[in-house]
């Protein structure tokens, strides 16, 4: 027993005086003894004697032999003795009536049990933070994280009812109780569940914040290649990792959001299995990656209403429904730019945090104040020929190094992908080699991964996106088949709406030497199908390059949009914009993307005067040959 002295019937009591022990709400019999004395609450009257309490957790039977002859009713205090603990737990209590004596409180300390050693058939007590409370038609369930991991307990008032209502989701509590195995996971079957207060919560609460921050610690991993401009990002990257790897061990959920491209699922996926990987080995439930963890595509290059609204409602059921915790909101491959603020601050209103890693060029000063984190490397004097997906597969060997094997391929198939010109695509390229990909089939995965992201539009797809990119595959045989049907599926498509666009392009040479190809694409291309405007226009840009070997730019346009791409011709596409949207009023000018690619929206009845006002820009632009969205490694 902890015992400490709490008064008693006067100042002037000595040693002599016998001890009437105060028990705390949570003892239990490993804090009682036989032969002392305990204060006692009645809690039932039967004609065999009277049934006590001598803490919230403990009761017994005064039995009339050992009354007095003495009679008490439902809430009467009196003091006992602890005569007899049976084989079964029952408990025997005898009346005492000590004439003098003093009072010690005894306070419970159980032995607390790490939920990573939490094992089937034992009884246990466990200290940690509600991390979510969900409803259902029987017991409240309360997920319960301590140092090691979260386990669901389940408490039980009755069917439908919910238990421990005074207890919130971030409250640090105590749970007593037998595990059991529950549809497939450890699950805390909850006899007392009761929240820690004062010096003792404080106390946990900072054990459990050392606790986390040791563990959040990102591994350290040598990048796949060196690369001394990707050394200026590891710092920015480890951060994330810290963010998203604290996030997990606190229980909130994370959603994914992506540039629907192959750059933006070679950063999404990496960064999704190894979150995973890291979930699973923090939640006693199997399942809780599939709770946790949603990655879904965004087709714009930023983060419109349309996503933001459904991420807001998705979370707001979450929480409604399930108990969670508002997620923790991953933007990959885009979210850098002012565009993304209207987004930003409709999260805000819900105290969401967002980190961003992109390679768009970004707005710093509009998007800064509303993120946790921000990686990109124009924040380091680089710019956009490091990839997303480069970033990421080094974020998620920093989350989890084991999926280290998996990713060898995937920043070549991003670079490849994106067209970076990056120093070290070579360095990549060979690495990819290393494990068994030629730069073709590298090119085809890319492909692969643009036509089915295509066809997915706003759904995960996640099966069908592993198996493409070959990570957390498991038939190599079915990744290559697939790669080969679908990469052959989008150069068919691909050469089927160049021939119905080609005859229709206008050419122009500029001023500055420059060609100018720009074409109607909703005139003159096919509509609804693969490829989409952005990739239409990428592909005849291609073409044109490899025609000239000069300088090139390429507008494919629609009635309210323009799809901008550029080869040695310095397009500050993002200050272009702006310009625009000053310059012709009522334009309704938006958009962005790099120095050498982007794209625009803008009011239907002033294309005119966008389209004329974005060309003359465009003839203004200097001529800089080290600009190229067109890779030539290998050829």
């Amino acid at each position: 027993m902890n015992d400490s002295p709490a008064g008693g019937s006067g100042d002037d009591r000595d040693d002599s005086s016998p001890v009437v022990h105060d028990l705390s709400s949570g003892c239990t019999l490993s804090d009682v003894e036989v032969g002392e004395r305990y204060h006692a609450t009645v809690n039932g009257v039967v004609d065999y004697g009277v049934f006590v309490d001598v803490s919230e957790a403990l009761s017994g039977l005064v039995h009339e032999s050992n009354m007095n002859g003495e009679s008490f009713s439902v809430g009467d205090e009196l003091i006992v003795v602890l005569e007899e603990v049976k084989e079964n737990g029952d408990v025997s209590f005898a009346l005492a009536d000590p004439d003098d004596y003093e009072t010690v409180a005894v306070d419970h300390e159980p032995e607390i049990t790490a939920v990573a050693a939490l094992q089937v058939g034992r009884d246990v007590t466990v200290e940690g933070e509600v991390v979510q409370i969900k409803q259902t038609g029987g017991p409240t369930i309360f997920h319960v994280g301590d140092r090691t991991g979260i386990v669901a307990a389940a408490a039980f008032e009755e069917a439908g009812v919910r238990a421990h209502p005074g207890i919130g989701i971030g409250d640090l509590v105590r749970v007593s109780g037998g595990v059991e195995e529950h549809e497939g996971s450890l699950q805390l079957e909850a006899e007392r569940l009761a929240p820690l207060e004062g010096e003792a919560a404080d106390a946990a609460r900072e054990r459990l914040d050392e606790a986390f921050a040791e563990r959040a610690e990102p591994a350290s991993v040598e990048p796949l290649v060196e690369w001394d401009a990707f050394e200026k990002l590891r710092g920015d990257l480890e951060e994330v990792a810290r963010l998203l790897r604290r996030t997990v061990l606190e229980g909130r959920p994370i959603r994914i959001r992506h540039h629907a491209d192959g750059d933006g699922m070679c950063a999404a996926i990496p960064v999704q299995v190894a979150l995973e990987n890291f979930i699973r080995s923090v939640h006693a439930d199997s399942d809780a990656a599939l709770h946790h963890l949603k990655r879904l595509p965004s087709k714009a290059p930023f983060y419109e209403m349309e996503d933001v609204t459904r991420d807001l409602n998705f979370a707001l059921e979450g929480r409604s429904r399930h108990g969670q915790k508002l997620p923790f909101l991953l933007m990959l491959d885009n979210g850098s730019t002012e565009e993304d603020v209207p987004a930003y601050k409709n999260l805000a209103h819900y105290d969401m945090p967002i980190a961003v890693v992109d390679h768009h060029h970004p707005d710093p000063e509009a998007v800064e104040d509303l993120l946790d984190a921000h990686v990109n490397p124009y924040l380091h004097d680089e710019d956009y020929r490091i990839t997303t997906g480069m970033m990421c597969v080094e974020l998620a060997r920093m989350i989890d190094p084991d999926v280290t094997d998996d990713l060898r391929h995937v920043p070549a198939v991003a670079g490849l992908s994106d067209r970076s010109k990056a120093e070290v695509m070579t360095d990549y390229v060979d690495l990819a080699e290393s494990v068994g990909y030629d730069r073709e089939e590298l090119e085809d995965v890319g492909e692969a991964l643009d036509y089915a992201a295509h066809w997915l539009r706003y759904s995960e797809g996640k099966t069908l996106v592993n198996d493409v990119l070959n990570v957390g595959c498991e038939d190599e045989r079915r990744h290559e088949e697939l790669v080969a049907f679908l990469a052959d599926r989008a150069a068919r498509d691909v050469d089927r709406q160049l021939e119905a666009v080609e005859p229709h392009v206008e050419h122009e040479t500029l001023d500055s030497g420059a060609h100018l190809y720009r074409v109607d694409l909703e005139r003159f291309a096919h509509r609804f199908t693969y490829p989409a405007p952005g990739k239409t226009t990428g592909e005849l840009h291609d073409r044109k390059v490899r025609e000239h070997g000069e300088p090139v730019i390429t507008i494919g346009y629609g009635p309210d949009f323009a799809v901008l791409r550029s080869d040695g011709v310095r397009l500050d596409i993002p200050q272009m914009v702006t310009e625009l949207n000053e310059e012709v009023v009522g334009g309704g000018v938006s958009g962005g993307g790099h120095l050498v690619v982007g794209s625009i929206k803008f009011v239907k009845g002033r294309r005119g005067d966008v389209l004329d006002s974005l060309v003359g820009k465009m003839g203004e632009a200097d001529i800089d040959e080290e600009l190229s969205t067109t890779v030539t490694i290998g050829e």
